[in-house]
């Protein structure tokens, strides 16, 4: 792309005058503060609340990136309360995603923006889309990540309907990694895993992104009890308003590579042909019918047998990232196998 043919340089809208509820989360120096996070136009920090009094301090490096050196070309997407842009790195010409989040919102909002930073400072690990970094200015949030150009498995299953189980394997494979590093070295439950926010790149490499709703658990029991996510991919034990774990996770996985699997959501409505009457219909089905199944006719031992081990009703019955990635149906799959799919997709 030439550079004439860039969109003008990225603007930040400022919010309304009468934003007066986030005077107290910001320092005359136009910081962006919540406890021990400090986010300015440099970058962001996360100091003891000794230093809080202090601006953050970002040291220089070579590849220190800076919010006015992009250039916007696209809007390609809205996450949690966010728009995405693609941006272009003005003396690189590298492309980057650009997640901007306006901050008139209501304190419940700013608390899960506040643990979305934090969350991306930490998971910078195999399978998880990059965060490199992120900014406050002009009043807005704005996190420069990792741009995945195949978009979503969402996007992707638009096109191709439905995804033989050989491939399926490869792109399970590759969230499970990205899951085991979030649960077992992190202690992150994502609680929004869904295709939207399983990414894509020219390389046939699938990451997970967006944690706008997810849980740093800092107990040792790791369970959380809040309802935060989509119904659709939520677990029997989050629905019923329980405590859960990692293994929620594991639920809403067992659907995505189910969706994938047969090309349609695994619970159909009641009526053939017409959706659901509401939301909480599809949670009463959810808590009180028999979980889905893959096909016996149309799939595998293997795969019905790692379906049926995701979305088990009981989370104790239900297996474990780690568990998982032993399963007999990732054992002789071939992750470069998506690099081929992907590339005639691009086509």
């Amino acid at each position: 792309m030439k550079k004439g043919n860039l969109a003008p340089n990225l603007k930040l809208s400022l919010p309304s005058p009468d934003e007066t509820s986030l005077a107290k989360f910001l320092t005359e120096s136009g910081t962006f503060m919540d406890g021990d996070l400090l986010v300015n136009r440099d970058g962001v920090r996360i100091v003891s609340q000794s230093q809080s009094d202090t601006p953050p301090l970002i040291h220089p490096s070579d590849n220190q990136l800076m919010l006015a050196d992009f250039d916007a070309i696209k809007v390609v997407g809205k996450g949690n309360g966010g728009i995405v842009r693609l941006v272009q790195h003005k003396w690189t010409g590298q492309f980057f995603a650009l997640k901007m989040i306006q901050m008139n919102v209501d304190e419940p909002a700013r608390r899960q923006i506040t643990k979305e930073l934090k969350i991306n400072q930490s998971s910078q690990c195999s399978n998880v889309v990059v965060c490199y970094q992120s900014f406050y200015d002009n009043g807005a949030i704005s996190i420069i990540l990792e741009y995945m150009d195949g978009g979503s498995l969402a996007d992707f299953l638009k096109t191709v309907r439905s995804v033989p189980e050989h491939y399926l394997a490869a792109i399970c494979k590759q969230v499970l990694k990205g899951l085991w590093c979030l649960h077992h070295e992190k202690h992150i439950i994502h609680r929004d895993l869904k295709p939207s926010n399983l990414l894509i790149n020219h390389r046939g490499e699938v990451k997970i992104t967006d944690f706008g709703v997810s849980a740093i658990l800092a107990s040792t029991s790791g369970l959380a009890n809040t309802q935060i996510g989509t119904y659709n991919y939520m677990s029997p034990e989050r629905i019923i308003g329980g405590s859960y774990g990692y293994k929620s996770d594991i639920w809403s996985l067992g659907l995505v590579l189910l969706e994938c699997a047969t090309g349609q959501f695994p619970y159909s409505p009641p009526q053939p042909g017409e959706g659901w009457v509401s939301v909480y219909e599809l949670m009463e089905t959810v808590v009180d019918q028999p979980p889905p199944q893959a096909p016996s006719d149309k799939f595998s031992p293997q795969f019905c047998s790692f379906i049926e081990a995701c979305v088990q009703k009981d989370p104790k019955d239900r297996a474990s990232a780690n568990e998982l990635m032993r399963d007999p149906l990732l054992q002789h799959c071939i992750e470069s196998l998506i690099a081929r799919v992907v590339s005639v997709y691009f086509k």
